[in-house]
Protein backbone atom coordinates (compact mmCIF):
# COMPACT_ATOMS: atom_id res chain seq x y z
CA UNK A 1 0.00 0.00 0.00
CA UNK A 2 1.42 3.46 -1.10
CA UNK A 3 1.73 5.83 2.24
CA UNK A 4 1.68 9.67 1.42
CA UNK A 5 4.92 11.39 2.02
CA UNK A 6 5.33 13.93 4.69
CA UNK A 7 5.56 17.28 2.87
CA UNK A 8 9.74 18.48 3.38
CA UNK A 9 11.62 21.31 2.62
CA UNK A 10 13.15 21.52 -0.76
CA UNK A 11 16.14 19.75 -1.55
CA UNK A 12 18.40 20.32 -4.25
CA UNK A 13 19.01 17.45 -6.65
CA UNK A 14 22.45 15.85 -5.74
CA UNK A 15 25.36 15.72 -8.19
CA UNK A 16 25.84 12.73 -10.04
CA UNK A 17 28.86 11.60 -11.47
CA UNK A 18 29.53 8.39 -13.71
CA UNK A 19 32.32 7.19 -15.65
CA UNK A 20 32.72 9.70 -19.57
CA UNK A 21 32.68 5.83 -21.42
CA UNK A 22 29.12 5.02 -19.90
CA UNK A 23 26.22 3.85 -22.68
CA UNK A 24 24.28 2.45 -20.74
CA UNK A 25 22.75 4.32 -17.22
CA UNK A 26 19.23 4.93 -15.60
CA UNK A 27 18.16 7.16 -13.34
CA UNK A 28 15.37 7.52 -11.01
CA UNK A 29 13.75 10.83 -10.55
CA UNK A 30 11.75 11.72 -7.53
CA UNK A 31 8.82 14.29 -8.37
CA UNK A 32 6.12 15.98 -6.00
CA UNK A 33 3.43 18.39 -6.40
CA UNK A 34 2.35 20.93 -4.21
CA UNK A 35 -1.11 20.38 -4.93
CA UNK A 36 -4.05 18.20 -6.79
CA UNK A 37 -3.08 18.41 -10.23
CA UNK A 38 -5.15 16.57 -12.83
CA UNK A 39 -3.70 15.32 -15.66
CA UNK A 40 -5.55 13.77 -19.36
CA UNK A 41 -4.96 10.15 -19.62
CA UNK A 42 -2.26 10.26 -22.74
CA UNK A 43 0.35 12.21 -19.83
CA UNK A 44 3.28 10.50 -21.09
CA UNK A 45 3.27 12.37 -24.19
CA UNK A 46 3.70 15.78 -21.52
CA UNK A 47 6.48 13.41 -20.49
CA UNK A 48 8.19 12.42 -23.46
CA UNK A 49 7.75 16.24 -24.94
CA UNK A 50 9.24 17.73 -21.92
CA UNK A 51 12.28 15.26 -21.96
CA UNK A 52 13.35 16.33 -25.99
CA UNK A 53 12.98 19.41 -24.65
CA UNK A 54 14.99 19.58 -22.24
CA UNK A 55 17.83 17.71 -24.63
CA UNK A 56 16.95 20.33 -27.03
CA UNK A 57 17.54 23.58 -24.65
CA UNK A 58 21.22 22.27 -24.70
CA UNK A 59 21.82 20.41 -27.63
CA UNK A 60 18.87 21.16 -30.76
CA UNK A 61 21.13 18.52 -33.11
CA UNK A 62 20.76 15.53 -30.65
CA UNK A 63 16.95 16.52 -29.95
CA UNK A 64 16.18 16.45 -33.37
CA UNK A 65 17.91 12.86 -33.91
CA UNK A 66 15.91 11.50 -30.62
CA UNK A 67 12.52 13.14 -32.51
CA UNK A 68 13.17 11.97 -35.96
CA UNK A 69 15.96 9.30 -36.42
CA UNK A 70 15.27 6.57 -38.17
CA UNK A 71 17.26 3.85 -35.84
CA UNK A 72 15.96 2.40 -32.51
CA UNK A 73 15.47 5.14 -30.03
CA UNK A 74 18.51 5.56 -27.34
CA UNK A 75 16.88 6.42 -24.31
CA UNK A 76 13.53 5.03 -22.64
CA UNK A 77 11.19 6.90 -19.91
CA UNK A 78 8.49 5.39 -17.87
CA UNK A 79 5.12 6.46 -16.63
CA UNK A 80 4.97 8.18 -13.14
CA UNK A 81 4.98 5.38 -10.79
CA UNK A 82 2.71 6.05 -7.45
CA UNK A 83 -0.54 7.24 -5.96
CA UNK A 84 -2.22 7.66 -9.64
CA UNK A 85 -6.17 8.20 -8.97
CA UNK A 86 -9.22 8.40 -11.35
CA UNK A 87 -10.58 11.10 -11.67
CA UNK A 88 -14.06 11.31 -13.96
CA UNK A 89 -12.18 11.88 -17.07
CA UNK A 90 -8.74 12.49 -15.82
CA UNK A 91 -6.19 10.83 -13.34
CA UNK A 92 -5.50 12.76 -9.95
CA UNK A 93 -1.79 13.29 -8.57
CA UNK A 94 -2.12 13.96 -4.70
CA UNK A 95 -0.31 17.08 -3.17
CA UNK A 96 2.91 16.30 -1.62
CA UNK A 97 3.10 13.14 -2.51
CA UNK A 98 6.32 11.25 -3.73
CA UNK A 99 6.75 9.63 -7.59
CA UNK A 100 9.21 7.99 -9.58
CA UNK A 101 10.21 9.06 -12.51
CA UNK A 102 12.66 6.94 -14.66
CA UNK A 103 14.97 7.66 -17.38
CA UNK A 104 17.44 6.08 -19.11
CA UNK A 105 19.79 6.49 -21.72
CA UNK A 106 21.14 3.30 -23.83
CA UNK A 107 24.06 5.24 -25.84
CA UNK A 108 27.17 7.11 -24.78
CA UNK A 109 26.04 10.19 -26.46
CA UNK A 110 22.70 10.29 -24.68
CA UNK A 111 24.64 9.87 -21.67
CA UNK A 112 26.91 12.45 -22.16
CA UNK A 113 24.52 14.76 -22.31
CA UNK A 114 22.73 13.34 -19.17
CA UNK A 115 25.67 13.82 -17.26
CA UNK A 116 25.92 17.54 -17.74
CA UNK A 117 22.21 17.77 -17.93
CA UNK A 118 21.99 16.15 -13.56
CA UNK A 119 24.93 18.71 -13.00
CA UNK A 120 21.87 21.67 -14.04
CA UNK A 121 17.94 20.26 -13.91
CA UNK A 122 15.23 22.22 -13.62
CA UNK A 123 13.62 22.49 -10.40
CA UNK A 124 10.37 21.60 -11.32
CA UNK A 125 9.00 19.14 -14.26
CA UNK A 126 6.18 21.12 -16.25
CA UNK A 127 4.22 19.12 -16.93
CA UNK A 128 1.03 20.39 -18.66
CA UNK A 129 -1.60 21.51 -15.54
CA UNK A 130 0.94 19.57 -12.91
CA UNK A 131 4.10 21.30 -12.42
CA UNK A 132 6.02 18.70 -10.86
CA UNK A 133 9.01 19.77 -8.38
CA UNK A 134 12.44 17.70 -9.05
CA UNK A 135 13.19 16.66 -5.01
CA UNK A 136 16.19 14.17 -5.75
CA UNK A 137 17.49 11.76 -8.60
CA UNK A 138 19.62 9.10 -8.31
CA UNK A 139 21.16 6.05 -10.07
CA UNK A 140 18.86 3.39 -10.37
CA UNK A 141 20.33 0.67 -13.20
CA UNK A 142 24.29 1.64 -12.66
CA UNK A 143 26.84 2.91 -15.18
CA UNK A 144 27.78 0.15 -17.75
CA UNK A 145 28.93 -0.52 -21.53
CA UNK A 146 27.67 -3.29 -23.95
CA UNK A 147 31.06 -4.64 -23.92
CA UNK A 148 31.02 -5.20 -19.81
CA UNK A 149 27.48 -6.63 -20.09
CA UNK A 150 29.04 -8.88 -23.16
CA UNK A 151 31.91 -10.33 -20.38
CA UNK A 152 29.86 -10.71 -17.71
CA UNK A 153 29.28 -13.88 -15.60
CA UNK A 154 26.94 -15.99 -17.71
CA UNK A 155 23.33 -16.66 -16.10
CA UNK A 156 21.92 -19.84 -17.63
CA UNK A 157 18.37 -18.70 -15.60
CA UNK A 158 16.95 -15.80 -15.28
CA UNK A 159 13.67 -13.54 -14.54
CA UNK A 160 12.39 -10.75 -16.16
CA UNK A 161 9.69 -8.71 -14.54
CA UNK A 162 7.64 -6.38 -16.79
CA UNK A 163 6.31 -3.77 -14.69
CA UNK A 164 4.78 -1.51 -17.18
CA UNK A 165 2.04 -2.96 -19.71
CA UNK A 166 4.36 -4.44 -22.83
CA UNK A 167 3.36 -5.11 -26.10
CA UNK A 168 5.20 -6.16 -29.57
CA UNK A 169 4.22 -5.33 -33.28
CA UNK A 170 3.11 -8.52 -35.78
CA UNK A 171 1.75 -8.98 -38.73
CA UNK A 172 0.36 -5.70 -38.05
CA UNK A 173 -1.00 -5.97 -34.86
CA UNK A 174 -0.58 -5.84 -30.73
CA UNK A 175 0.85 -9.10 -29.99
CA UNK A 176 0.58 -9.28 -25.99
CA UNK A 177 2.91 -12.43 -25.60
CA UNK A 178 6.32 -12.67 -24.35
CA UNK A 179 7.04 -15.40 -27.15
CA UNK A 180 11.49 -15.63 -26.33
CA UNK A 181 11.85 -14.83 -30.26
CA UNK A 182 10.36 -11.32 -30.08
CA UNK A 183 11.46 -10.77 -26.22
CA UNK A 184 14.92 -11.50 -27.34
CA UNK A 185 14.19 -9.82 -30.71
CA UNK A 186 13.28 -6.16 -29.14
CA UNK A 187 16.83 -6.41 -27.09
CA UNK A 188 18.53 -7.67 -30.18
CA UNK A 189 17.18 -4.29 -32.18
CA UNK A 190 18.81 -2.03 -29.57
CA UNK A 191 22.35 -4.20 -29.31
CA UNK A 192 23.14 -4.41 -32.82
CA UNK A 193 22.30 -0.58 -33.00
CA UNK A 194 23.88 1.25 -30.24
CA UNK A 195 26.88 -1.87 -29.46
CA UNK A 196 29.18 -1.57 -31.80
CA UNK A 197 29.07 -5.42 -32.06
CA UNK A 198 26.71 -6.15 -34.14
CA UNK A 199 25.40 -9.82 -34.04
CA UNK A 200 23.29 -11.46 -37.27
CA UNK A 201 19.31 -11.32 -35.93
CA UNK A 202 18.22 -14.38 -38.27
CA UNK A 203 21.06 -16.80 -36.56
CA UNK A 204 20.81 -15.46 -32.89
CA UNK A 205 16.64 -15.67 -33.23
CA UNK A 206 16.47 -18.80 -34.79
CA UNK A 207 18.81 -20.03 -31.93
CA UNK A 208 16.32 -18.25 -28.84
CA UNK A 209 13.82 -20.21 -30.99
CA UNK A 210 15.44 -23.52 -30.83
CA UNK A 211 17.44 -23.43 -27.09
CA UNK A 212 14.88 -20.51 -24.64
CA UNK A 213 12.50 -22.18 -22.16
CA UNK A 214 10.13 -20.32 -20.63
CA UNK A 215 10.06 -22.15 -17.06
CA UNK A 216 7.66 -19.43 -15.23
CA UNK A 217 5.72 -17.49 -16.08
CA UNK A 218 2.69 -15.46 -14.40
CA UNK A 219 1.02 -12.81 -16.94
CA UNK A 220 -2.04 -10.53 -17.30
CA UNK A 221 -3.04 -7.94 -19.70
CA UNK A 222 -4.43 -4.60 -20.00
CA UNK A 223 -5.29 -2.38 -22.85
CA UNK A 224 -3.51 1.09 -22.14
CA UNK A 225 -3.01 4.42 -24.01
CA UNK A 226 0.46 4.63 -25.74
CA UNK A 227 2.23 7.65 -27.40
CA UNK A 228 0.66 10.19 -29.80
CA UNK A 229 -2.15 7.65 -30.85
CA UNK A 230 -3.99 4.62 -30.74
CA UNK A 231 -4.25 2.29 -27.64
CA UNK A 232 -2.25 -1.00 -26.73
CA UNK A 233 -3.17 -4.33 -25.59
CA UNK A 234 0.23 -4.99 -23.29
CA UNK A 235 1.09 -7.35 -20.78
CA UNK A 236 2.48 -6.93 -17.19
CA UNK A 237 3.70 -10.19 -14.76
CA UNK A 238 6.86 -11.84 -14.76
CA UNK A 239 8.38 -15.18 -17.14
CA UNK A 240 11.94 -16.95 -16.35
CA UNK A 241 13.93 -17.81 -19.12
CA UNK A 242 16.23 -20.64 -19.21
CA UNK A 243 18.92 -22.19 -21.55
CA UNK A 244 18.04 -25.39 -22.91
CA UNK A 245 20.76 -28.41 -22.18
CA UNK A 246 22.11 -28.37 -25.47
CA UNK A 247 22.31 -24.63 -25.97
CA UNK A 248 26.17 -25.21 -25.03
CA UNK A 249 26.74 -26.11 -28.76
CA UNK A 250 26.78 -22.24 -29.50
CA UNK A 251 28.39 -20.39 -26.65
CA UNK A 252 28.45 -17.57 -28.00
CA UNK A 253 24.80 -17.10 -28.47
CA UNK A 254 24.48 -18.24 -24.46
CA UNK A 255 26.80 -15.83 -23.27
CA UNK A 256 24.54 -13.00 -25.72
CA UNK A 257 21.48 -14.57 -24.07
CA UNK A 258 22.75 -13.04 -20.77
CA UNK A 259 23.90 -10.37 -21.69
CA UNK A 260 20.97 -9.30 -23.40
CA UNK A 261 18.87 -10.47 -20.34
CA UNK A 262 20.90 -7.44 -18.15
CA UNK A 263 20.13 -5.07 -20.88
CA UNK A 264 16.31 -5.29 -20.48
CA UNK A 265 16.16 -3.10 -17.49
CA UNK A 266 17.63 -0.58 -19.75
CA UNK A 267 15.72 -0.53 -22.76
CA UNK A 268 12.93 -2.07 -21.62
CA UNK A 269 10.88 -4.62 -23.81
CA UNK A 270 8.42 -4.20 -26.95
CA UNK A 271 7.54 -0.64 -28.52
CA UNK A 272 6.49 2.57 -27.15
CA UNK A 273 9.13 2.33 -24.35
CA UNK A 274 9.69 6.25 -25.20
CA UNK A 275 6.11 6.66 -23.63
CA UNK A 276 6.46 4.61 -20.89
CA UNK A 277 5.62 0.85 -21.64
CA UNK A 278 7.67 -1.91 -21.72
CA UNK A 279 8.85 -0.95 -18.36
CA UNK A 280 11.27 -4.15 -17.62
CA UNK A 281 13.36 -5.24 -14.32
CA UNK A 282 15.73 -8.34 -13.57
CA UNK A 283 14.04 -10.91 -10.89
CA UNK A 284 10.70 -12.71 -10.45
CA UNK A 285 7.80 -11.57 -8.45
CA UNK A 286 3.99 -12.17 -8.34
CA UNK A 287 3.01 -8.55 -7.16
CA UNK A 288 4.35 -6.67 -10.78
CA UNK A 289 1.33 -5.21 -12.21
CA UNK A 290 1.00 -1.44 -12.24
CA UNK A 291 -2.42 -0.66 -11.37
CA UNK A 292 -4.11 1.31 -14.26
CA UNK A 293 -6.15 4.40 -13.76
CA UNK A 294 -9.73 3.70 -14.91
CA UNK A 295 -10.41 6.28 -17.26
CA UNK A 296 -7.07 5.13 -19.14
CA UNK A 297 -8.74 1.54 -19.96
CA UNK A 298 -11.98 3.26 -20.70
CA UNK A 299 -10.19 6.04 -23.16
CA UNK A 300 -8.01 3.10 -25.01
CA UNK A 301 -10.96 1.16 -25.25
CA UNK A 302 -12.92 3.77 -26.98
CA UNK A 303 -9.86 4.59 -29.57
CA UNK A 304 -9.55 0.94 -29.88
CA UNK A 305 -13.43 0.51 -31.17
CA UNK A 306 -13.39 3.76 -33.02
CA UNK A 307 -10.28 2.58 -34.75
CA UNK A 308 -11.83 -0.49 -35.86
CA UNK A 309 -14.60 1.14 -37.16
CA UNK A 310 -12.71 4.15 -39.15
CA UNK A 311 -10.37 1.31 -40.67
CA UNK A 312 -12.86 -1.06 -41.96
CA UNK A 313 -14.81 2.52 -43.42
CA UNK A 314 -11.37 3.62 -45.34
CA UNK A 315 -10.32 0.22 -46.31
CA UNK A 316 -14.22 0.25 -48.35
CA UNK A 317 -13.57 3.69 -50.05
CA UNK A 318 -10.35 2.72 -51.01
CA UNK A 319 -8.59 5.45 -48.86
CA UNK A 320 -4.35 5.33 -48.96
CA UNK A 321 -2.91 5.34 -45.56
CA UNK A 322 -6.16 3.53 -43.90
CA UNK A 323 -4.58 2.10 -40.66
CA UNK A 324 -2.46 5.24 -39.88
CA UNK A 325 -5.72 7.94 -40.42
CA UNK A 326 -8.07 5.44 -38.84
CA UNK A 327 -6.27 5.62 -35.65
CA UNK A 328 -5.58 9.37 -36.21
CA UNK A 329 -9.11 9.64 -35.99
CA UNK A 330 -9.63 7.52 -33.37
CA UNK A 331 -7.50 9.51 -30.82
CA UNK A 332 -8.57 12.99 -31.68
CA UNK A 333 -12.42 12.05 -31.51
CA UNK A 334 -12.40 10.08 -28.35
CA UNK A 335 -9.92 12.61 -26.43
CA UNK A 336 -12.45 14.68 -27.55
CA UNK A 337 -15.17 12.72 -26.19
CA UNK A 338 -13.36 12.68 -23.22
CA UNK A 339 -13.26 16.40 -22.61
CA UNK A 340 -9.87 17.65 -24.33
CA UNK A 341 -9.72 20.37 -26.70
CA UNK A 342 -8.99 20.24 -29.88
CA UNK A 343 -5.70 22.42 -28.91
CA UNK A 344 -4.09 20.39 -26.62
CA UNK A 345 -4.96 17.60 -28.88
CA UNK A 346 -3.24 19.47 -31.43
CA UNK A 347 -0.33 20.20 -29.66
CA UNK A 348 0.48 16.92 -28.22
CA UNK A 349 0.03 15.17 -31.89
CA UNK A 350 2.22 17.53 -32.94
CA UNK A 351 -0.61 18.17 -35.84
CA UNK A 352 -1.59 21.78 -37.03
CA UNK A 353 -5.03 22.94 -34.94
CA UNK A 354 -6.34 23.05 -38.56
CA UNK A 355 -5.88 19.42 -39.23
CA UNK A 356 -7.53 17.95 -35.92
CA UNK A 357 -10.27 20.05 -36.29
CA UNK A 358 -11.04 19.00 -39.96
CA UNK A 359 -9.91 14.98 -38.64
CA UNK A 360 -12.92 15.41 -36.09
CA UNK A 361 -15.35 16.60 -38.07
CA UNK A 362 -14.34 13.62 -40.45
CA UNK A 363 -14.55 11.24 -37.72
CA UNK A 364 -17.73 12.16 -36.50
CA UNK A 365 -19.25 12.19 -39.92
CA UNK A 366 -18.00 8.53 -40.42
CA UNK A 367 -19.31 7.33 -37.43
CA UNK A 368 -22.56 8.76 -38.01
CA UNK A 369 -22.73 7.25 -41.01
CA UNK A 370 -22.30 3.88 -39.37
CA UNK A 371 -25.30 4.32 -37.14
Amino acid sequence: MLRRSQKKPNIPPSPLTWPPDTELIGLEFELVPAKDCYLFPQYTIGLHAWFLQQVGSTDPELSAYLHDGESEKPFTISALNGEIISSGRQIQLSANTSYRWYVTALSNRVQQWMAQWVENLPEVLELKNAPLQIRSVKIAHPPTTYKQLLESELNETFALKFLSPTSFRRKGHHFPLPVPANVFHSYLRRWNDFSGMSVDQDDFLAWVDDYILITRCQLTTAKVLAGKKGAVTGFTGAIELSLAKNAAKQPEFGQLFSALGKLAPYCGTGHKTTFGLGQTRLGWSSQVVQDIPDVQTVLAKRIEDLTQIFKARRKRTGGERADEIASKWATILARREMGESLQVVAEDLEMPYETVKTYVKLARRALKSEE
